[in-house]
């Protein structure tokens, strides 16, 4: 179901009022909300080009670190060579640096969006601008989208005025099981986006996955088990491959990136939603323990959210995702967040199978759904902290990246977003923006399209683009 058919008696936790789907009016709103930000605010705002990155010291603030803490107030966040040198109460501003007043509003780190296909895809009906899958390709594995990605493609700009800064962008599929390997991005206004390059490795399990193996899921489970034998062997003797052709089961680039999983190095990413085909992959850990598991959807994760929390592995959900749209989802539930949440599984909310190359900033919506379903009678959500760690730090570390993105602790990347309201409330938009301690344009084409032919004179053409 779409976002809007899931918002169930005003699914959010306070008044706010639903993105106007109108540009026009959406920009009418931005600029009535810019205007309490105060003179210098908005000069500043005005000029947010890209630029090096800048020692800046943002003050009384409605701080919110992103680990999951309570927000500050009065908070903060001190950014400088572009990291996050010092971020809290109390904080002392250094001399000389930048400094900006909040005035009370909400500073955040950016969102990580937590699956997303930015910098693949331009636009999804047209092949020619979408390099999301590669079926017709001999490998797999060892597919890397890095050289795919174009930081120059309009979701980038699309994006990051949500609030976006970060994504785990991951392959689509391939000719075979196993899809290839994803990159964790940034969304900054320059030319080089990848933040790391073969950061995940990702597969598709369930129905997806067995109509590639050839059917069922025996023979899927067969194949994925083989494949990791096979680039074991490899590992341990190299020359195993020099006879294989171009028809072996395994290709070398595939097994040398299906090595970097099995020993643990990279994150296998498994798309699969229903109880049994969770329990499954949890046990393939028994004969490949250094396996990191990253489950994505997890529709029915809830029936099993004890062996799930057992076995350590983070879960990213579509929270939204409320009704059985196939047989592997039968017991899909809005609850199963909380529900995992509460039975100790760590929690990332992900926009996918909802348009995750131009609409990552979904996540803050789903994130308020989240929040308002515990006060729904019998649901189960997220508490407010816990819900925003779940599109910031929660992604960041559920792909081994905790330690430089995602939150504003100290030696984290200076992603900052100053909003003008709750950034989990419908109607909020970032007022400034910053990446790698860099401030960002938060003006996107559509803007530009929308000025450009606002108002045409009868007889005249609009003006062209400046050259």
């Amino acid at each position: 179901m779409t976002r809007f058919l899931n918002l169930i008696p005003h699914l959010r936790y306070s008044r706010a009022k639903s993105r106007d789907a109108n540009p026009g009016a959406s920009a009418s709103r931005l600029r009535s909300t810019q205007a309490g930000l105060g003179g210098a605010l908005i000069a500043a705002l005005a000029l947010a080009a890209p630029a090096a990155a800048q020692d800046v010291a943002i003050v009384n603030a409605k701080l919110v670190i992103g680990d999951g803490s309570a927000p500050v107030d009065g908070g903060t966040v001190v950014v400088r060579g572009g990291k996050v040198v010092a971020a809290g109460a109390g904080v002392a501003v250094p001399a000389g640096i930048e400094r900006i007043d909040a005035g009370g509003r909400w500073v955040t780190p950016g969102i990580v969006a937590a699956f997303s296909r930015v910098g693949l895809t331009e636009v999804d009906a047209v092949s020619g601008t979408n390099d999301r899958s590669a079926t017709k390709s001999r490998f797999s594995a060892g597919l890397d989208i890095a050289p795919a990605l174009n930081p120059m493609g309009s979701p980038v700009a699309v994006n990051r005025a949500d609030g976006v800064t970060r994504a785990i962008v991951v392959p689509g599929s391939s000719g075979s099981l196993f899809a290839g390997q994803g990159a964790v991005v940034d969304l900054a206004d320059d030319n080089d986006m990848v933040t790391r390059p073969r950061a995940l490795q990702y597969v598709a399990f369930g129905e997806d996955g067995s109509a590639k193996a050839g059917g069922s899921r025996a023979a899927l489970f067969l194949l994925f088990r083989e494949q990791l034998l096979a680039a074991r062997n490899y590992a341990r003797n190299p020359a195993t491959l020099a006879e294989w052709g171009s028809d072996a089961l395994i290709q070398r680039a595939d097994a040398d990136a299906l090595v970097r999983v099995i020993d643990g190095t990279t994150p296998l990413f498994v798309r699969v939603d229903r109880a049994t085909d969770i329990l499954n992959v949890l046990k393939l850990k028994t004969e490949f323990p250094a396996l990191k598991l990253v489950l994505v959807g997890a529709t029915e994760g809830w029936l099993v959210a004890n062996d799930i929390a057992a076995a350590r592995v983070p879960v990213l959900v579509s929270p939204l995702s409320d009704l059985p749209d196939s047989f592997e989802r039968l017991g899909a539930t809005q609850s199963n967040a909380g529900r995992l949440a509460a039975a100790g599984v760590a929690v990332s909310v992900g926009v996918f199978d909802d348009d995750d190359a131009h609409k990552m900033g979904y996540a803050t919506q789903y994130a308020g759904n989240l929040v308002a379903l515990t006060k729904m009678p019998g649901a189960s959500g997220l508490g407010w902290d816990q819900a925003f760690a779940s599109i910031s730090s929660a992604p960041a570390r559920a792909v081994g990246m905790d330690a430089s993105i995602g939150s504003l602790r100290p030696g984290r990347v200076g992603d900052v977003v100053i909003w003008d309201n709750d950034p989990l409330e419908l109607g909020s938009r970032p007022a400034m923006l910053w990446i790698d301690g860099r401030r960002q344009s938060l003006v996107t084409r559509q803007d530009r399209l929308r000025d450009r032919y606002a108002n045409p004179a009868e007889g005249v053409l609009p003006k062209a683009y400046d050259r």
